[in-house]
């Protein structure tokens, strides 16, 4: 497989498990709409990502991906940032919690709306069965709204 098939290939896989998930599974989401389209939003996320302090790993843009082999989608970019003062208390707690760290934020265009959203840490923490390391979640999930939040204009 071609890498650059590989963004494709995950969104349309993560867009699978969402619409499968049942109606409650979305309670395990952080979601924030947003006035501007997805590259104005991505880019004000990760403008405030740095300005925090935080380090962004990767911004994938799914839509280029898809153009590049040809197709179509909508717009729909993941973020890839993190904390290592706050993800490595939590891998070392339950190091299969890397799999899902650094933290992952999707900017999508829905039915002409943006939205963000995230895994809410406390499902994380509950994934994994993490327990004693309290503080970090509650951190990533402040730090998370914040950020969103500010990406969405609010």
């Amino acid at each position: 497989m071609r890498l650059n098939k590989l963004p494709l290939l995950a969104t349309a896989a993560a867009m699978l498990m969402i619409s499968a998930l049942p109606s409650n599974a979305m309670e395990d989401w952080i979601i924030k709409k947003s006035p501007d389209n997805v590259k104005t939003t991505t880019d004000r996320l990760v403008a405030t990502i740095i300005k925090a302090g935080a380090t962004v790993f990767a911004r994938i843009d799914h839509q280029k991906g898809a153009m590049d082999a040809g197709l179509e989608m909508q717009p729909a970019t993941v973020v890839l940032f993190g904390n290592p003062k706050l993800g490595t208390p939590i891998m070392k707690a339950n190091p299969r919690a890397a799999i899902d760290l650094p933290i992952k934020v999707l900017i999508w265009s829905e039915n002409g709306q943006t939205k963000l959203g995230a895994l809410k840490p406390s499902a994380l923490k509950a994934r994994y069965a993490i327990e004693g390391v309290e503080k970090p979640f509650a951190k990533m999930n402040g730090a998370l709204n914040k950020l969103m939040g500010a990406a969405a204009g609010e």
